[in-house]
């Protein structure tokens, strides 16, 4: 019997269309979202070490930077749901567009100040509405068509994220990092105690770089903003059902294992990958002596991996099990997080670049195994989900500090302290292997 009703599911789910036609223009434009603050993520990693060398601060103090971008997802997540649960998931995107060309065009008058601060209000403020979006994007996809092809659906969404990314590190290569003035942080030293007015003109110049292509992006997002105000979205089940019962919806979400646990695991995903990222361009500087903007090449490369792999792997889901491929995808991220911290030179940079491949898959499939099967309770769910997201607000600055720290001896070994802050994401990958076996193993009868 219980074959048999396997059988049925699965040809339940090949019967069922990924993206059915009445949805399909709905669909490109939701996508198009995901694109939209892929390139705000990934504009933004580079700026980590872009504001030290302007700035001459710590490894720690920049990397408030994903500090405050990634706390504008912790915070807004919880009220972002509540929102879309009184109003809808259009109007939802709608105030998140709105936030994200705010906190955008906040960094001209940031940049005006030359005030490290003022900057990270701005990254704040856009990130308040990335949680806007990304609380009210990631369910109206998986609502959006057949319930058995929703991860499929998410999956091939979030495929469009990484392209959004890749751009984002283009226009920082091309843009910020190569245009920001080549005086190093030795030569800014000597210059600020010996020349401050030329000093200070290089900081405003290099600040002013910075101010253009986020001006640009907060137009751009305003267009994307008044073509949703007119357009027509597809309502979904249950939206027409205002009330919001917080507490029963709280209780069902806190005694669900899967989910909670889910939750878990994208904290320490989302932690993983922003740190993989951001400091790639410093591992490139700090083991190798490379230049800021030929270390983002290297990024670009992890990115264009990560792109590719999140294409074959969402073909894969075809073939196996969420839970399984994600357990395995997570073993060999953590193989090749250990290559780049006990490797040294090009080898290591290669498995760190190489973990994008494993990493591709893991947020959107992560996210449909923790909402699937919870109805109307997916857009409280949701929030969590995005709260997650802090996991890339805490652990940025962690590693860091680790940084700024003295080479760590082993007895058989010395590890620079660039090296050595890899074992935060290592330790994330361990996490993320337990929650796909779970999956698996326990679960499995859920999902």
């Amino acid at each position: 019997m219980e074959e048999m009703n396997i059988s049925n599911v699965d040809a339940a789910k090949k019967k069922a269309k990924v993206i059915p036609s009445s949805i399909l223009m709905s669909f490109v434009m939701v996508t198009f979202l995901f694109s939209l603050w892929g390139f705000a993520n990934d504009i933004t990693n580079p700026m980590v070490a872009a504001f030290k060398n302007i700035l001459l601060i710590s490894n720690f103090e920049s990397a408030l930077v994903q500090f405050a971008f990634y706390g504008g997802y912790c915070v807004m997540a919880i009220p972002a749901a509540l929102f879309i649960k009184r109003f809808s998931y259009k109007t939802g995107i709608m105030l998140g567009l709105t936030l994200y060309a705010a906190g955008c065009l906040m960094f001209i008058p940031s940049g005006w100040m030359m005030a490290f601060w003022a900057f990270l209000i701005s990254y704040f403020v856009m990130t308040c509405g990335l949680s806007f979006l990304e609380t009210s994007s990631n369910p109206y996809i998986l609502a959006m068509g057949p319930e058995e092809t929703s991860t499929q659906r998410l999956n091939f969404a979030q495929s469009f994220n990484p392209i959004g990314s890749l751009m984002g590190m283009l226009v920082a290569k091309n843009f910020i990092l190569a245009k920001i003035d080549a005086t190093n942080e030795a030569g800014r030293q000597v210059l600020r105690n010996t020349a401050p007015e030329k000093f200070a003109a290089i900081q405003q110049h290099d600040l002013d770089v910075i101010i253009g292509p986020y001006m640009i992006l907060g137009l751009v997002v305003l267009v994307a903003l008044i073509i949703f105000a007119i357009a027509r979205l597809p309502k979904t089940a249950g939206e027409d059902d205002k009330t919001l019962h917080l507490g029963s919806t709280l209780k069902r979400l806190f005694s669900n294992k899967k989910y909670i646990e889910g939750v878990v695991a994208q904290a320490f995903y989302v932690g993983a990958q922003i740190m993989c990222w951001t400091f790639i361009i410093q591992y490139a500087e700090n083991e190798l002596g490379m230049p800021k903007t030929k270390g983002q090449m290297y990024n670009m490369v992890a990115m264009i991996i990560f792109v590719s792999s999140r294409f074959i792997c969402t073909f894969l889901l075809k073939y196996f099990s969420p839970g399984g491929l994600l357990m395995s995808l997570a073993i060999g991220g953590f193989g090749l997080i250990s290559g780049t911290i006990f490797i040294k030179g090009m080898p290591g940079l290669y498995c760190l670049v190489g973990v994008s491949a494993c990493m591709s898959l893991m947020f959107p499939t992560i996210y449909g195994i923790a909402l699937k099967g919870l109805g109307d309770d997916a857009k409280l769910g949701a929030a969590g989900l995005i709260m997650a997201i802090g996991g890339g607000c805490l652990m940025p600055p962690m590693q860091a500090w680790i940084m700024d720290q003295n080479a760590i001896s082993l007895g058989f070994m010395e590890l620079s302290s660039t090296r050595a802050s890899f074992v935060l994401p290592l330790i994330c990958f361990v996490v993320i292997a337990v929650f796909g076996f779970r999956t698996s193993k326990v679960h499995g009868h859920s999902y």
